[in-house]
Protein backbone atom coordinates (compact mmCIF):
# COMPACT_ATOMS: atom_id res chain seq x y z
CA UNK A 1 0.00 0.00 0.00
CA UNK A 2 3.00 2.31 0.09
CA UNK A 3 2.54 2.88 -3.64
CA UNK A 4 -0.75 4.63 -2.90
CA UNK A 5 0.72 7.01 -0.36
CA UNK A 6 3.52 8.11 -2.67
CA UNK A 7 1.15 9.63 -5.23
CA UNK A 8 0.34 13.35 -4.86
CA UNK A 9 -3.17 13.90 -3.49
CA UNK A 10 -5.07 16.97 -4.66
CA UNK A 11 -7.76 18.71 -2.67
CA UNK A 12 -8.51 21.27 -5.39
CA UNK A 13 -8.84 21.05 -9.19
CA UNK A 14 -5.45 20.89 -10.85
CA UNK A 15 -3.82 20.17 -14.16
CA UNK A 16 -1.78 17.01 -14.68
CA UNK A 17 1.40 19.01 -14.47
CA UNK A 18 0.49 20.58 -11.17
CA UNK A 19 -0.50 17.19 -9.78
CA UNK A 20 2.95 15.87 -10.46
CA UNK A 21 4.63 18.69 -8.56
CA UNK A 22 2.17 19.22 -5.69
CA UNK A 23 3.84 19.19 -2.29
CA UNK A 24 1.21 17.22 -0.43
CA UNK A 25 1.16 13.43 -0.50
CA UNK A 26 -1.70 11.13 0.28
CA UNK A 27 -1.61 10.06 3.94
CA UNK A 28 -0.56 6.49 4.56
CA UNK A 29 -3.97 5.56 6.00
CA UNK A 30 -5.91 6.60 2.89
CA UNK A 31 -5.81 3.21 1.11
CA UNK A 32 -6.93 1.52 4.32
CA UNK A 33 -9.82 3.97 4.59
CA UNK A 34 -10.87 3.35 0.98
CA UNK A 35 -10.61 -0.43 1.41
CA UNK A 36 -12.58 -0.47 4.69
CA UNK A 37 -15.32 1.81 3.36
CA UNK A 38 -15.66 -0.29 0.19
CA UNK A 39 -15.92 -3.49 2.22
CA UNK A 40 -18.63 -2.15 4.54
CA UNK A 41 -20.71 -0.68 1.71
CA UNK A 42 -20.51 -3.53 -0.80
CA UNK A 43 -21.49 -6.08 1.86
CA UNK A 44 -25.02 -4.67 1.66
CA UNK A 45 -25.43 -6.34 -1.74
CA UNK A 46 -24.81 -9.82 -0.36
CA UNK A 47 -26.48 -10.05 3.03
CA UNK A 48 -29.62 -11.53 1.48
CA UNK A 49 -27.92 -14.36 -0.43
CA UNK A 50 -27.70 -16.93 2.40
CA UNK A 51 -31.01 -15.70 3.84
CA UNK A 52 -33.10 -16.22 0.70
CA UNK A 53 -34.98 -19.12 2.30
CA UNK A 54 -36.04 -17.47 5.60
CA UNK A 55 -36.75 -14.07 4.05
CA UNK A 56 -38.87 -15.58 1.28
CA UNK A 57 -40.79 -17.72 3.80
CA UNK A 58 -41.37 -14.76 6.11
CA UNK A 59 -42.61 -12.59 3.24
CA UNK A 60 -44.76 -15.32 1.70
CA UNK A 61 -42.75 -15.74 -1.53
CA UNK A 62 -42.61 -19.03 -3.45
CA UNK A 63 -39.22 -20.82 -3.81
CA UNK A 64 -39.18 -20.21 -7.58
CA UNK A 65 -39.45 -16.43 -7.00
CA UNK A 66 -37.02 -16.32 -4.08
CA UNK A 67 -34.15 -15.39 -6.40
CA UNK A 68 -35.77 -11.97 -6.86
CA UNK A 69 -34.56 -11.05 -3.38
CA UNK A 70 -31.02 -11.07 -4.75
CA UNK A 71 -31.87 -10.10 -8.33
CA UNK A 72 -33.61 -6.81 -7.44
CA UNK A 73 -30.65 -5.68 -5.36
CA UNK A 74 -28.32 -6.35 -8.28
CA UNK A 75 -30.67 -4.69 -10.77
CA UNK A 76 -30.72 -1.60 -8.56
CA UNK A 77 -26.94 -1.70 -8.41
CA UNK A 78 -26.73 -1.99 -12.20
CA UNK A 79 -28.97 1.05 -12.66
CA UNK A 80 -26.90 2.99 -10.17
CA UNK A 81 -23.75 2.09 -12.06
CA UNK A 82 -25.21 3.59 -15.23
CA UNK A 83 -26.88 6.68 -13.82
CA UNK A 84 -25.03 7.52 -10.58
CA UNK A 85 -21.40 6.39 -10.91
CA UNK A 86 -20.72 8.57 -14.02
CA UNK A 87 -21.42 11.60 -11.80
CA UNK A 88 -18.01 10.92 -10.25
CA UNK A 89 -16.51 12.43 -13.43
CA UNK A 90 -18.25 15.80 -12.95
CA UNK A 91 -19.31 16.26 -9.31
CA UNK A 92 -17.25 16.76 -6.18
CA UNK A 93 -16.65 13.18 -5.08
CA UNK A 94 -16.75 13.67 -1.30
CA UNK A 95 -20.26 15.14 -1.29
CA UNK A 96 -21.51 12.51 -3.72
CA UNK A 97 -20.13 9.67 -1.58
CA UNK A 98 -21.64 11.03 1.65
CA UNK A 99 -25.06 11.53 0.05
CA UNK A 100 -25.16 7.96 -1.27
CA UNK A 101 -24.06 6.38 2.01
CA UNK A 102 -26.74 8.30 3.91
CA UNK A 103 -29.41 7.20 1.42
CA UNK A 104 -28.19 3.60 1.74
CA UNK A 105 -28.67 3.74 5.51
CA UNK A 106 -32.31 4.77 4.99
CA UNK A 107 -32.90 1.95 2.48
CA UNK A 108 -31.44 -0.64 4.87
CA UNK A 109 -33.61 0.61 7.73
CA UNK A 110 -36.65 0.30 5.47
CA UNK A 111 -35.78 -3.31 4.57
CA UNK A 112 -35.51 -4.15 8.27
CA UNK A 113 -38.93 -2.76 9.11
CA UNK A 114 -41.18 -3.83 6.22
CA UNK A 115 -43.38 -6.94 6.33
CA UNK A 116 -44.58 -7.26 2.70
CA UNK A 117 -42.71 -8.73 -0.25
CA UNK A 118 -43.32 -5.88 -2.76
CA UNK A 119 -42.07 -3.22 -0.34
CA UNK A 120 -39.05 -5.31 0.64
CA UNK A 121 -38.16 -5.77 -3.04
CA UNK A 122 -38.32 -1.99 -3.55
CA UNK A 123 -36.06 -1.50 -0.54
CA UNK A 124 -33.69 -4.16 -1.91
CA UNK A 125 -33.47 -2.30 -5.23
CA UNK A 126 -32.76 0.96 -3.35
CA UNK A 127 -29.99 -0.74 -1.35
CA UNK A 128 -28.35 -1.81 -4.59
CA UNK A 129 -28.85 1.61 -6.20
CA UNK A 130 -27.16 3.47 -3.34
CA UNK A 131 -24.36 0.94 -2.76
CA UNK A 132 -22.68 2.03 -6.00
CA UNK A 133 -20.60 4.33 -3.78
CA UNK A 134 -17.85 1.72 -3.92
CA UNK A 135 -17.53 2.23 -7.67
CA UNK A 136 -16.81 5.90 -7.10
CA UNK A 137 -14.17 5.12 -4.49
CA UNK A 138 -12.34 2.51 -6.63
CA UNK A 139 -11.72 4.84 -9.63
CA UNK A 140 -10.79 7.57 -7.15
CA UNK A 141 -8.01 5.30 -5.89
CA UNK A 142 -6.85 4.74 -9.49
CA UNK A 143 -6.52 8.52 -9.95
CA UNK A 144 -3.95 8.50 -7.16
CA UNK A 145 -1.77 5.85 -8.80
CA UNK A 146 0.84 5.88 -11.53
CA UNK A 147 0.61 3.68 -14.61
CA UNK A 148 3.34 1.44 -13.21
CA UNK A 149 1.59 0.66 -9.93
CA UNK A 150 -2.09 1.10 -10.79
CA UNK A 151 -2.74 -2.64 -10.67
CA UNK A 152 -1.27 -2.89 -7.18
CA UNK A 153 -3.20 0.14 -5.91
CA UNK A 154 -6.52 -1.03 -7.32
CA UNK A 155 -5.80 -4.57 -6.14
CA UNK A 156 -5.14 -3.41 -2.59
CA UNK A 157 -8.34 -1.37 -2.43
CA UNK A 158 -10.27 -4.18 -4.08
CA UNK A 159 -9.03 -6.53 -1.35
CA UNK A 160 -11.12 -4.57 1.15
CA UNK A 161 -14.10 -4.56 -1.18
CA UNK A 162 -13.81 -8.28 -1.81
CA UNK A 163 -13.47 -9.07 1.89
CA UNK A 164 -16.75 -7.22 2.34
CA UNK A 165 -18.35 -9.38 -0.35
CA UNK A 166 -16.99 -12.63 1.04
CA UNK A 167 -17.66 -11.90 4.72
CA UNK A 168 -21.18 -10.56 4.11
CA UNK A 169 -22.66 -14.03 3.69
CA UNK A 170 -21.25 -15.69 6.83
CA UNK A 171 -21.88 -12.58 8.93
CA UNK A 172 -25.52 -12.32 7.83
CA UNK A 173 -26.05 -16.06 8.36
CA UNK A 174 -24.56 -15.95 11.86
CA UNK A 175 -26.51 -12.88 12.93
CA UNK A 176 -29.74 -14.32 11.49
CA UNK A 177 -29.18 -17.50 13.50
CA UNK A 178 -29.10 -15.42 16.69
CA UNK A 179 -31.65 -12.66 16.17
CA UNK A 180 -33.43 -13.31 12.86
CA UNK A 181 -32.83 -11.88 9.39
CA UNK A 182 -34.11 -8.39 10.26
CA UNK A 183 -31.13 -7.85 12.58
CA UNK A 184 -28.51 -7.71 9.82
CA UNK A 185 -30.34 -4.88 8.08
CA UNK A 186 -30.69 -2.92 11.32
CA UNK A 187 -27.00 -3.40 12.08
CA UNK A 188 -25.90 -2.40 8.59
CA UNK A 189 -28.09 0.71 8.64
CA UNK A 190 -26.34 1.79 11.84
CA UNK A 191 -22.93 1.05 10.29
CA UNK A 192 -23.73 3.17 7.22
CA UNK A 193 -24.83 6.08 9.41
CA UNK A 194 -21.61 5.81 11.44
CA UNK A 195 -19.49 5.55 8.28
CA UNK A 196 -21.10 8.66 6.81
CA UNK A 197 -20.34 10.55 10.03
CA UNK A 198 -16.71 9.41 10.01
CA UNK A 199 -16.12 10.24 6.34
CA UNK A 200 -17.73 13.66 6.79
CA UNK A 201 -14.77 14.69 8.92
CA UNK A 202 -11.82 12.86 7.35
CA UNK A 203 -12.53 12.19 3.65
CA UNK A 204 -10.60 14.68 1.49
CA UNK A 205 -12.16 16.56 -1.38
CA UNK A 206 -11.82 15.65 -5.04
CA UNK A 207 -13.31 17.93 -7.68
CA UNK A 208 -13.04 16.62 -11.29
CA UNK A 209 -12.01 18.98 -14.09
CA UNK A 210 -14.76 17.85 -16.50
CA UNK A 211 -17.46 20.40 -17.32
CA UNK A 212 -20.39 18.42 -18.69
CA UNK A 213 -24.13 18.56 -18.18
CA UNK A 214 -25.75 15.38 -16.86
CA UNK A 215 -27.47 14.73 -20.20
CA UNK A 216 -24.13 14.98 -21.99
CA UNK A 217 -22.58 12.69 -19.40
CA UNK A 218 -25.21 9.97 -19.86
CA UNK A 219 -25.14 10.36 -23.65
CA UNK A 220 -21.37 9.81 -23.63
CA UNK A 221 -21.87 6.32 -22.17
CA UNK A 222 -23.08 4.98 -25.50
CA UNK A 223 -20.11 6.52 -27.32
CA UNK A 224 -17.69 4.93 -24.87
CA UNK A 225 -19.38 1.53 -25.14
CA UNK A 226 -19.26 1.78 -28.94
CA UNK A 227 -15.66 2.97 -29.29
CA UNK A 228 -13.86 0.98 -26.56
CA UNK A 229 -13.48 -2.69 -27.57
CA UNK A 230 -11.40 -3.49 -24.48
CA UNK A 231 -14.27 -2.28 -22.31
CA UNK A 232 -16.84 -4.38 -24.18
CA UNK A 233 -14.74 -7.53 -24.10
CA UNK A 234 -13.73 -7.22 -20.45
CA UNK A 235 -17.32 -6.45 -19.40
CA UNK A 236 -18.65 -9.55 -21.16
CA UNK A 237 -15.92 -11.76 -19.69
CA UNK A 238 -16.80 -10.62 -16.19
CA UNK A 239 -20.56 -10.82 -16.84
CA UNK A 240 -20.16 -14.55 -17.44
CA UNK A 241 -17.89 -15.13 -14.45
CA UNK A 242 -19.84 -12.97 -12.03
CA UNK A 243 -23.02 -14.59 -13.29
CA UNK A 244 -21.53 -17.95 -12.30
CA UNK A 245 -20.53 -16.50 -8.92
CA UNK A 246 -24.04 -15.16 -8.25
CA UNK A 247 -25.67 -18.40 -9.36
CA UNK A 248 -23.46 -20.45 -7.05
CA UNK A 249 -23.98 -18.28 -3.96
CA UNK A 250 -27.73 -18.01 -4.53
CA UNK A 251 -28.26 -21.76 -4.87
CA UNK A 252 -25.56 -23.21 -2.57
CA UNK A 253 -27.32 -22.04 0.65
CA UNK A 254 -30.56 -23.63 -0.60
CA UNK A 255 -28.72 -26.90 -1.30
CA UNK A 256 -26.94 -26.86 2.07
CA UNK A 257 -30.22 -26.24 3.90
CA UNK A 258 -31.96 -29.07 2.01
CA UNK A 259 -32.35 -32.58 3.50
CA UNK A 260 -29.17 -33.62 1.65
CA UNK A 261 -26.97 -31.68 4.08
CA UNK A 262 -29.51 -30.28 6.56
CA UNK A 263 -27.34 -27.32 7.64
CA UNK A 264 -28.79 -24.46 9.66
CA UNK A 265 -27.84 -20.79 9.33
CA UNK A 266 -24.71 -21.22 11.44
CA UNK A 267 -23.49 -24.11 9.31
CA UNK A 268 -24.15 -22.12 6.16
CA UNK A 269 -22.27 -19.19 7.72
CA UNK A 270 -19.21 -21.38 8.29
CA UNK A 271 -19.38 -22.65 4.73
CA UNK A 272 -19.61 -19.10 3.36
CA UNK A 273 -16.34 -18.24 5.14
CA UNK A 274 -14.61 -20.30 2.45
CA UNK A 275 -15.29 -17.50 0.03
CA UNK A 276 -13.03 -15.15 2.00
CA UNK A 277 -10.06 -16.93 0.45
CA UNK A 278 -11.02 -15.40 -2.89
CA UNK A 279 -9.92 -11.95 -1.67
CA UNK A 280 -6.30 -13.18 -1.75
CA UNK A 281 -6.52 -13.16 -5.54
CA UNK A 282 -6.96 -9.37 -5.78
CA UNK A 283 -3.41 -8.16 -5.03
CA UNK A 284 -1.88 -11.18 -6.78
CA UNK A 285 -3.85 -10.53 -9.97
CA UNK A 286 -3.06 -6.81 -9.81
CA UNK A 287 0.68 -7.42 -9.64
CA UNK A 288 0.58 -9.97 -12.47
CA UNK A 289 -1.37 -7.50 -14.61
CA UNK A 290 1.26 -4.82 -13.93
CA UNK A 291 3.80 -7.28 -15.37
CA UNK A 292 1.85 -7.70 -18.61
CA UNK A 293 0.30 -11.10 -17.86
CA UNK A 294 -3.35 -10.10 -18.08
CA UNK A 295 -4.26 -12.63 -20.80
CA UNK A 296 -2.84 -15.57 -18.85
CA UNK A 297 -4.60 -14.47 -15.65
CA UNK A 298 -7.88 -14.13 -17.54
CA UNK A 299 -7.66 -17.62 -19.07
CA UNK A 300 -6.69 -19.18 -15.74
CA UNK A 301 -9.60 -17.39 -14.02
CA UNK A 302 -12.14 -18.77 -16.48
CA UNK A 303 -10.79 -22.29 -16.09
CA UNK A 304 -10.96 -22.04 -12.30
CA UNK A 305 -14.62 -20.97 -12.34
CA UNK A 306 -15.50 -23.83 -14.69
CA UNK A 307 -13.56 -26.27 -12.48
CA UNK A 308 -15.47 -25.02 -9.43
CA UNK A 309 -18.77 -26.18 -10.92
CA UNK A 310 -17.37 -29.53 -12.02
CA UNK A 311 -16.21 -30.11 -8.46
CA UNK A 312 -19.63 -29.07 -7.18
CA UNK A 313 -21.32 -31.74 -9.30
CA UNK A 314 -19.50 -34.47 -7.38
CA UNK A 315 -20.62 -33.14 -3.99
CA UNK A 316 -24.16 -34.50 -3.77
CA UNK A 317 -24.03 -37.31 -1.22
CA UNK A 318 -24.44 -35.10 1.84
CA UNK A 319 -21.34 -36.64 3.44
CA UNK A 320 -18.52 -34.77 5.17
CA UNK A 321 -16.35 -35.45 2.11
CA UNK A 322 -18.97 -33.91 -0.16
CA UNK A 323 -19.08 -30.83 2.06
CA UNK A 324 -15.27 -30.56 1.88
CA UNK A 325 -15.36 -30.83 -1.93
CA UNK A 326 -18.09 -28.18 -2.11
CA UNK A 327 -15.99 -25.90 0.11
CA UNK A 328 -12.98 -26.36 -2.19
CA UNK A 329 -15.20 -25.61 -5.19
CA UNK A 330 -16.33 -22.35 -3.57
CA UNK A 331 -12.71 -21.28 -2.96
CA UNK A 332 -11.61 -22.08 -6.52
CA UNK A 333 -14.63 -20.37 -8.05
CA UNK A 334 -14.29 -17.20 -5.95
CA UNK A 335 -10.56 -17.02 -6.63
CA UNK A 336 -11.15 -17.09 -10.38
CA UNK A 337 -13.90 -14.44 -10.35
CA UNK A 338 -11.76 -12.12 -8.21
CA UNK A 339 -8.64 -12.50 -10.37
CA UNK A 340 -10.50 -11.63 -13.55
CA UNK A 341 -12.22 -8.65 -11.91
CA UNK A 342 -9.00 -6.94 -10.84
CA UNK A 343 -7.26 -7.70 -14.15
CA UNK A 344 -10.20 -6.28 -16.09
CA UNK A 345 -10.42 -3.12 -13.99
CA UNK A 346 -6.75 -2.41 -14.49
CA UNK A 347 -7.26 -2.73 -18.25
CA UNK A 348 -10.22 -0.35 -18.43
CA UNK A 349 -8.72 2.22 -16.05
CA UNK A 350 -5.81 2.55 -18.48
CA UNK A 351 -8.16 3.67 -21.29
CA UNK A 352 -8.57 7.26 -20.08
CA UNK A 353 -8.43 9.11 -16.75
CA UNK A 354 -10.96 11.79 -17.75
CA UNK A 355 -13.80 9.28 -18.11
CA UNK A 356 -12.65 6.62 -15.67
CA UNK A 357 -15.88 6.66 -13.63
CA UNK A 358 -17.97 6.23 -16.76
CA UNK A 359 -15.82 3.34 -17.96
CA UNK A 360 -16.08 1.71 -14.55
CA UNK A 361 -19.83 2.30 -14.43
CA UNK A 362 -20.37 0.66 -17.81
CA UNK A 363 -18.10 -2.25 -16.92
CA UNK A 364 -19.70 -2.90 -13.57
CA UNK A 365 -23.26 -2.41 -14.84
CA UNK A 366 -22.75 -4.98 -17.57
CA UNK A 367 -21.48 -7.72 -15.35
CA UNK A 368 -23.82 -6.97 -12.44
CA UNK A 369 -26.80 -7.26 -14.75
CA UNK A 370 -25.33 -10.61 -15.79
CA UNK A 371 -25.16 -11.51 -12.10
CA UNK A 372 -28.75 -10.43 -11.51
CA UNK A 373 -30.03 -12.54 -14.40
CA UNK A 374 -27.97 -15.53 -13.25
CA UNK A 375 -29.30 -15.30 -9.67
CA UNK A 376 -32.85 -15.60 -10.96
CA UNK A 377 -31.83 -18.32 -13.42
CA UNK A 378 -30.03 -20.24 -10.69
CA UNK A 379 -33.05 -20.20 -8.37
CA UNK A 380 -35.25 -21.40 -11.24
CA UNK A 381 -32.77 -24.14 -12.23
CA UNK A 382 -32.48 -25.37 -8.65
CA UNK A 383 -36.28 -25.38 -8.20
CA UNK A 384 -36.80 -27.40 -11.39
CA UNK A 385 -33.68 -29.57 -11.71
CA UNK A 386 -31.99 -29.53 -8.33
CA UNK A 387 -28.28 -29.08 -7.71
CA UNK A 388 -27.28 -30.91 -10.89
CA UNK A 389 -29.10 -28.52 -13.23
CA UNK A 390 -27.86 -25.52 -11.23
CA UNK A 391 -24.25 -26.69 -11.58
CA UNK A 392 -24.45 -27.35 -15.31
CA UNK A 393 -26.08 -23.95 -15.82
CA UNK A 394 -23.25 -22.35 -13.87
CA UNK A 395 -20.60 -24.28 -15.80
CA UNK A 396 -21.99 -22.99 -19.12
CA UNK A 397 -21.16 -19.39 -18.17
CA UNK A 398 -17.33 -19.64 -17.89
CA UNK A 399 -17.42 -21.99 -20.89
CA UNK A 400 -19.03 -19.21 -22.93
CA UNK A 401 -16.42 -16.74 -21.66
CA UNK A 402 -13.60 -19.09 -22.68
CA UNK A 403 -15.07 -19.47 -26.17
CA UNK A 404 -15.32 -15.69 -26.54
CA UNK A 405 -11.77 -15.14 -25.23
CA UNK A 406 -10.47 -17.40 -28.00
CA UNK A 407 -11.46 -14.67 -30.48
CA UNK A 408 -9.30 -12.03 -28.76
CA UNK A 409 -6.38 -10.70 -30.79
CA UNK A 410 -2.95 -10.68 -29.19
CA UNK A 411 -2.96 -6.89 -28.90
CA UNK A 412 -6.59 -6.78 -27.63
Amino acid sequence: MADFASVPFMKTPASPASVATHAHAAPAWLPLLFAAACGLIVANLYYAQPLVGPIAADLGMSPALAGLLVTLTQVGYGLGLLFIVPLGDILENRRLVLTLISACALALASAALVRSAPVFLLAAAAIGFTSVTVQILVPWSAHLATEANRGRVVGNVMSGLLLGIMLARPVSSFIASLWGWHAIYILSAALMAALAGLLLFILPSRRPDARLHYAQLVASLWRLARTQPVLRRRALYQACLFGAFSLFWTTAPLFLASPTFGLGQRGIALFALAGVAGAIAAPIAGRLADRGRSRRVTAAAMLMVAAGFLLSLSAQSGSLLSLAVLTLAAIVLDFGVTANLVTSQRAIFALGAEYRNRLNGLFMATFFLGGAASSALGAWAYAHGGWTLACWTGFALPALALAYSATEKRHG
